[in-house]
């Protein structure tokens, strides 16, 4: 993590630890999203016990959650998990702290430190007049100089807050502050939509302006959906790979020629479950759709009760409304076992006509000088000479 590593993403888990099979089933949930760590609350005993029997079966890191007890980030220590949170407003003692890093110290774990503004320490909180920012920093920086009293530098650090605004001020400042990686979240953010409007917000604001190593959408939800919306987040801002389906579609409008959301709802509930890499579009007219979505891998565009079948920006089929949706889901299938090229070249050489045709009665039906562009030329040289 940090340095030229891909950014991650987290999630936690919702069960109680103590109850493996639950937290493990869980846990593969969330790596199939797009998980790449997951983290399990340690808060007694039995979730220790929990988390040394998950650690070896998990696909993905394991990181405890540590709020209170010092002896619960010693025992998670002992399960073997990959990594700690510890939250400073709450493990307070120093010679706890430094125990703490020692012990992750001698067996490489690293630990991250994080903060929340909702649990800052009292003393800190009324020096800096409330959560601000520098607050938040502040509790991360009082922290770190524990960890390197004993000589421990395997640390990321975050400082969340449910305020958007100070959030982000927050981790610029963090940027600025610490050389150590930064994990990114709004936290609390509350259920969807809101919840994920707030959480990008932020964390997109941060990673466009090359801030955070790894992040957690903190919704009132599935933790799966904070997952999935995590993955989706990087990789429309390009900083993962895509590995799954990327549906685009046009908002429609008084041009389209087909119910949008419609045909748009479909093919993404008959693709998503796919597991293909591919960048579908959904268009709502012939006139303008294929060539505002000629980079995708497939798309469709509508028109006169017919749907144009596009790879890359080129015709390959013509084929009734009603099998629009059926169309897309078989070609994905092909371009996935034949790839691009070859689906080109098995393309139906009438259909660029069939829909050259199609484009053209469109706009031969809306009249030739729709804008009427003679009378408006002439009123706008009236008005400005």
């Amino acid at each position: 993590m940090g340095g030229g590593a891909p950014v991650s993403v987290q999630s936690m888990t919702t069960t109680k630890t103590a109850d493996v099979e639950a937290t493990l089933g869980q846990i593969y949930e969330l790596a199939a999203a797009g998980a790449d760590i997951v983290r399990c609350t340690c808060n007694e005993g039995a979730a220790a016990e929990g988390l040394a029997q998950i650690v070896p079966r998990s696909p993905v890191p394991i990181v405890a959650d540590i709020h209170f007890h010092v002896e619960m980030a010693l025992a998670a220590l002992e399960a073997g998990v990959h990594g700690l949170r510890l939250n400073p407003g709450n493990l307070r003692k120093p010679e706890e702290i430094k125990l703490v890093a020692r012990e992750a110290k001698d067996r490489g774990v690293p630990i991250r430190i994080g903060v929340n503004a909702g649990s800052l320490h009292p003393e800190i909180y009324e020096r800096f007049g409330g959560a601000t920012p520098e607050a938040l920093v502040e509790s991360a920086r009082l922290e770190l100089a524990y960890f390197e009293e004993v000589d421990f530098q395997d640390v990321k650090i975050s400082v969340k807050a449910s305020s958007v605004a100070t959030m982000i001020a927050a981790y610029r400042l963090a940027s600025e502050t610490f050389e150590h990686p930064l994990h990114l979240g709004v936290t609390e953010a509350g259920p969807p939509p809101g919840g994920l409007i707030k959480g990008t917000a932020g964390i997109a604001t941060l990673l466009a302006e090359g801030i955070g190593d790894t992040l957690r959408y903190s919704l009132t939800a599935d933790p799966v959906e904070e997952a999935r919306a995590g993955r989706q987040l990087l990789e429309a801002l390009g900083l993962r790979e895509r590995r799954g389906l990327d549906l685009i579609a046009c908002p429609s409008c008084g041009r389209a020629e087909v119910d949008v959301i419609g045909v748009a709802t479909q093919a993404q509930a008959a693709l998503e479950g796919m597991g293909l890499p591919i960048q579908v579009a959904v268009m709502g007219c012939v006139v303008n759709g294929p060539g505002e979505a000629r980079h995708a891998d497939l798309g469709i565009a509508a028109g006169r009760r017919r749907g144009h079948l596009f790879i890359r920006g080129q015709i390959v089929r013509v084929v009734p409304e009603a099998e629009m949706v059926a169309a897309l889901v078989a070609e994905a299938e092909r371009i996935a076992e034949e790839g691009v090229e070859a689906r080109l070249a098995a393309r139906d050489l009438s259909a660029e006509a069939e829909a050259a045709e199609d484009r053209a009665a469109l706009l031969d039906s809306r009249g030739a000088d729709v804008n009427h562009v003679a009378e408006r030329v002439s009123e706008i040289r009236r008005r400005t000479t």
